[in-house]
């Protein structure tokens, strides 16, 4: 299963978190900091520092940690790609904000226990917030049995996740819990936060910055759609491209598998003829096709 095409493109807010968190938990950790960085009652309470808070919610602790971490947020941004980087930048905001509030709550109500002094630190709230749309969003393609126990193609993604989430145990499980929660939800639209977007000053600035170039190859075009619809006419006449096979009309499982997913019914078909029914493929033409 792909999260669509390769590297940063269309994606620059997930390529500024990815860079971000690396780099904060390279430096940290060349100064033996990390551990200090997770949230803590008396750090925030007695101690508090703007600086913290920012820190924790980016670096990491551990080299574990961060090469999941930053392989899970690679992975989902084909989430970007799919709501476009201003609306994934507020679903990043409020994912964060709501998730941080959570976890300084309940460091407050464990304050008198012994259950856990600190959290884990790292961008948690993002990561397992976008467990929510890939759970209900991304269909499963594909099944496979390895030893007798049945595996998905998302299974590698699940597993990955719950690594993350149990890696320090009780300090990485609440925020992995809080980041669920904040995912959720916006899952369910709260404050009718997903109809927010940023203002278009904040958001083009950001996007020159952190929209990696592709060495001269050319954005992708916006007329990818209208490509497909001319080629999809071509194979309906009988009337196949020099070099290409007559493609098979899709079934109508796959075109309504890549409407739930939010996509156009005649966009979904096009793609699908042009994926030759590969609907992993049929997905990521799709994304390209939306991308801003």
């Amino acid at each position: 299963m792909q999260g669509g095409v390769s590297g940063f493109q269309n994606a620059p807010v997930t390529r500024a978190v990815v860079l971000a968190s690396g780099l904060l938990s390279v430096v940290f950790s060349a100064q033996r900091r990390a551990r200090a960085l997770g949230l803590s009652y008396q750090g925030i309470v007695k101690n508090f520092r703007l600086w913290r808070i920012f820190a924790s919610a980016l670096a990491f602790q551990s080299t574990p940690e961060l090469m999941f971490g930053l392989y899970l947020l690679y992975y989902f941004r084909v989430f970007e790609r799919q709501i476009g980087s201003n609306k994934y930048s507020v679903f990043s905001l409020f994912t964060v904000s709501v998730s941080s509030v959570l976890e300084i709550l309940s460091l407050v109500l464990l304050k008198d226990t012994n259950y856990v002094s600190a959290l884990a630190s790292g961008p948690y709230s993002l990561i397992f917030a976008s467990f929510i749309p890939f759970f209900l969003d991304i269909p499963v393609t594909s099944r496979f049995r390895i030893i007798g126990v049945n595996f998905s193609d998302k299974s590698f993604i699940y597993l990955a996740g719950l690594q993350l989430l149990l890696s320090s145990w009780k300090r990485s499980l609440i925020p992995g819990i809080c980041g669920l929660i904040a995912g959720s939800l916006y899952r369910l639209n709260v404050l009718g936060i997903r109809r927010m977007k940023m203002p278009r000053v904040i958001s083009s600035f950001f996007a020159r910055i952190f929209e990696p170039t592709s060495g001269g190859s050319s954005r992708p075009s916006r007329s990818l759609v209208g490509n497909m619809t001319s080629r999809t006419t071509r194979v309906v006449q009988n009337q196949p491209p020099s070099g290409f096979a007559p493609v098979v009309e899709p079934s109508e499982s796959s075109i309504a598998m890549l409407v739930s997913m939010g996509f156009d019914g005649n966009a979904a078909r096009q793609a699908l003829v042009r994926a030759r029914n590969d609907i992993n493929a049929a997905t990521n033409i799709l994304l390209e096709a939306q991308s801003p």
